[in-house]
């Protein structure tokens, strides 16, 4: 089957494109607004670019009734955000995070988490995520009804019962999106494939 996106509706080709691409990293952004609130929402449009520098990518897309999410109209004001990576025992507390609050209301409150300081950036990071990024803003662009938001990792949190020497990571199983509306995957069953060196094999 061949399918012409521009024969469908954008409902229709989201919902194609988000369960074809899988899985998604979920991005569990805390963002702040001027008054200081602290926003938390989850973003499966997101993953890594480059080791150097360190940028991330994410897709914020419109309010159902047009104009900015708040966490772009947080990001694009201050210039800075973390990204709280998602494991299955957070899942319950994703969910509440997801539902459209008032911008004076804190998600992190509805979903009874705690948050902890960063280092480099005002934001706050969750004290529940085993693993958290700071990240300062280094680009933002409109694409059509998104925003595109480019971070800098500029301080890596990583609980120590997962990471070893060497930057060695174990125990670490974050939460992946799948089809749209509500599919998600576990990341617990792995296998290792070495990466081939040459060619023509050498048995």
């Amino acid at each position: 089957m061949q399918i012409d996106p521009t024969l469908q509706s954008e409902v229709e080709n989201y919902k194609l494109l988000t369960n074809l691409i899988i899985p998604r990293p979920i991005a569990w952004i805390t963002s702040m607004n001027e008054s200081d609130v602290i926003n938390l929402a989850p973003f499966s449009f997101f993953n890594a670019i480059s080791s150097d520098p360190i940028y991330v990518v994410i897709g914020i897309g419109e309010r159902d009734s047009g104009g900015l999410k708040d966490t772009a109209k947080n990001i694009l004001l201050t210039k800075d955000f973390v990204i709280n990576m998602i494991t299955e025992n957070l899942l319950s507390a994703m969910n509440v995070s997801a539902i459209d609050f008032p911008p004076e209301e804190s998600e992190v409150t509805a979903a009874k988490l705690n948050t902890l300081s960063s280092v480099k950036i005002k934001t706050p990071r969750l004290k529940e995520s085993l693993v958290s990024l700071e990240c300062k803003l280094f680009k933002s662009e409109s694409l059509g009804s998104s925003t595109l938001i480019i971070g800098e990792i500029v301080m890596f949190h990583v609980d120590d019962k997962i990471i070893g020497p060497r930057a060695h990571i174990s125990g670490y199983a974050p939460i992946g999106r799948l089809g749209s509306p509500s599919m998600y995957c576990r990341t617990n069953d792995r296998f290792e494939l070495r990466r081939l060196n040459r060619w023509p094999i050498q048995e």
